[in-house]
């Protein structure tokens, strides 16, 4: 007797579970285009920056490893692992050949040749976005004096206002050209360290000649200690 009440209620449960599956599948799919902008736009980004990083790093590398008896300098480029369309989520192999040096993996070069390899990555890396500073902390330090001169000359010719690097470093060579200097000792007589600053930028000074430079040696810095 009561088949037409249970009717009515069987079948407005029936619309309301139609109406969240509904509700349910638009979501799904609102959900669906909101990953997939979201993922293209992610392969966009990614693909931009490789795509730029890939061509830099060539030319960097070679400027840093370029010498008078290497003019050419070495070669080194980037390659993705698998050619997917998540290219972002696959590995990317760096390679590095120095001048005159067969193709090897990057695990069986030298502490001096991966240190140049990272810095020539590192500054490739900053001309997709660019940072106002760069912090070098001791990465000569696998380094021999001819490689630290190409770093120094690479650091001279790129400072500037939106490129300045703050080098920590042991070696003369890297530090003696820079514009000034903080140095850093142990005071004995109070049993701490001590930090004192002086600019050595270049001076030019007019003489009869032409111009030449006044510069100070560490001697003539420990005075100002």
């Amino acid at each position: 007797m009561r088949a037409i009440e249970r009717l009515e209620s069987v079948k407005s449960r029936l619309e309301s579970t139609e109406q969240d599956f509904e509700d349910s599948r638009a979501a799904l799919k609102a959900a669906r285009e909101a990953f997939a902008q979201v993922k293209g736009k992610r392969f966009d980004l990614f693909n931009k920056a490789f795509m730029h990083i890939q061509e830099q790093i060539t030319h960097v590398y070679k400027e840093l490893t370029r010498s008078d008896a290497y003019p050419l300098g070495g070669q080194a480029y980037l390659d993705i692992e698998e050619d997917t369309e998540t290219p972002y989520l696959s590995g990317i192999k760096y390679h590095a050949m120095p001048p005159l040096k067969r193709f090897r993996d990057m695990e069986h070069l030298s502490g001096g040749e991966k240190t140049m390899a990272a810095l020539a990555l590192l500054f490739a890396i900053h001309s997709y976005q660019p940072s106002p500073f760069f912090v070098l902390d001791e990465v000569d330090a696998a380094l021999d004096n001819a490689n630290v001169d190409k770093i120094k000359k690479y650091i001279r010719e790129h400072a500037g206002p939106g490129m300045q690097f703050i080098v920590i470093s042991l070696k003369a060579g890297l530090f003696q050209d820079s514009e000034s200097l903080v140095g850093v000792y142990r005071d004995q007589d109070v049993n701490s360290s001590r930090a004192l600053t002086l600019d050595v930028s270049f001076i030019h000074i007019s003489t009869l000649s032409g111009l030449r430079l006044l510069t100070l040696s560490t001697t003539q810095l420990r005075k100002y200690a």
